[in-house]
């Protein structure tokens, strides 16, 4: 798949667990890990913006595109 979701990367910068994010998100443990592996075939911009607003980030630090 040509996206690339570092989310795992963004956690580790800031030095979060997805437990934590999990908590702020009120999303479920496996939602969260759907996401993180890359599995997710959507993901709504309200969720998004909440993990943006979590990590103090951009949407573009956590999708990438890469061409294959």
């Amino acid at each position: 798949m040509p996206i690339v979701v570092n989310l795992d990367v963004m956690l580790a910068k800031r030095k979060m667990q997805s437990k934590e994010l999990v908590e702020i998100l009120k999303i479920t443990p496996a939602n969260l890990s759907i996401l993180k592996t890359g599995k997710a075939k959507a993901i709504r911009f309200s969720t998004l913006e909440s993990i943006c607003e979590a990590l103090e980030c951009q949407p573009g630090d956590i999708l990438e595109y890469k061409s294959e």
